[in-house]
């Protein structure tokens, strides 16, 4: 009901953001706060919600196109503007080869294939389990890993 009463006293964000930057006409674009103070201006005091709503506004129309944002600032798009970059931009132009140049094969990718006709790789044996006393010690004396754990011994004859 709050945004019926808007839509009536106040045309569209759009056409308000569109409105702005054509009053605006800065060449680098006009940015949300200077597209903000205008509206505001111009259709008085603006509801809680109004840079949120402008905010909205200025980024869907952005991702539809209708406006360019460059430098932190909105333009709108025209035949000079920048091409867009990111996900839209269009591909680069390609360029052809002159004839008779012949194009080499592009480089395989990933891990190579196994040769069927290969024999089979031999298996390799598992090492024998060596004895904690016969296993080979490091530089420093002391075995490699985290020691045993050694329980205790409960006291004999009453004695500690």
């Amino acid at each position: 009901m709050a945004t019926e009463f808007v839509n009536k006293i106040h045309p569209e964000y759009p056409q308000m953001i569109y409105d702005a930057l054509d009053a605006l006409q800065q060449k680098e674009g006009s940015n949300k706060s200077s597209i903000s103070k205008y509206i505001e201006s111009k259709y008085g005091n603006m509801n809680d919600a109004h840079s949120k709503l402008l905010t909205y506004h200025l980024d869907r129309m952005k991702q539809t196109g209708e406006l360019i944002f460059l430098k932190n600032n909105y333009i709108k798009p025209g035949p000079d503007a920048p091409p867009k970059r990111g996900r839209g931009r269009p591909p680069k132009p390609k360029t052809t080869l002159p004839q008779g140049t012949e194009i080499a094969a592009p480089k395989p990718r990933g891990r190579p294939k196994k040769d069927p006709n290969a024999p089979p790789t031999p298996k390799k044996p598992k090492p024998t389990s060596v004895p904690s006393e016969l296993a080979p010690v490091s530089k420093t004396g002391r075995p490699r890993g985290r020691p045993r754990k050694i329980r205790p011994q409960p006291p004999q004859n009453g004695l500690e």
